[in-house]
């Protein structure tokens, strides 16, 4: 008997796959627990749709990625900081005071899409990855300057 599944089961398929199982696990089980459904026609034009939809929804959320970054490839961050001797700052930058300046100037971007090996530690430009979208990685420019 075919069946779509509802949720995984374990050893038997993931939501959404068609397979066949036999009849009496289907109907004892599958069925009772609301693990599965039976693959008719009606409900295979359901899963098309459903399948359908959320291909549009993933390529809407990689359309604002890209747009997105290209906000981001165009702007540049200025942050100030204290510094000593030979442009080395007095603690560090890190992708959080990152996220609050681009907070200030209205971009929301979660801290931990930002990637730093390291924070910054000295003046000058430095070339940060942001990680939008499995697909999409911007780069953005952070300006450190002496306060």
């Amino acid at each position: 008997m075919k069946v779509i599944f509802l949720s995984d089961v374990k050893g038997k398929g993931k939501k959404g796959e068609v397979k066949n199982v036999s009849e009496g696990y289907a109907r004892n089980y599958l069925f009772k627990n609301n693990l599965a459904i039976e693959a008719n026609a009606g409900n295979m034009k359901t899963l098309e749709k459903k399948q359908e939809s959320k291909q549009r929804q993933r390529e809407e959320e990689v359309k604002q990625a890209e747009e997105l970054k290209a906000k981001l490839e165009a702007m540049e961050i200025k942050i100030k900081t204290k510094s000593g001797d030979n442009g080395r700052l007095f603690g560090a930058v890190t992708n959080k005071q990152i996220a609050e300046h681009l907070k200030k100037m209205k971009v929301k971007v979660d801290k931990r899409k930002i990637e730093m090996d390291e924070p910054i530690r000295t003046l000058g430009y430095t070339n940060v990855a942001l990680k939008l979208h499995p697909k999409v990685t911007a780069t953005l420019k952070v300006h450190v300057i002496e306060e």
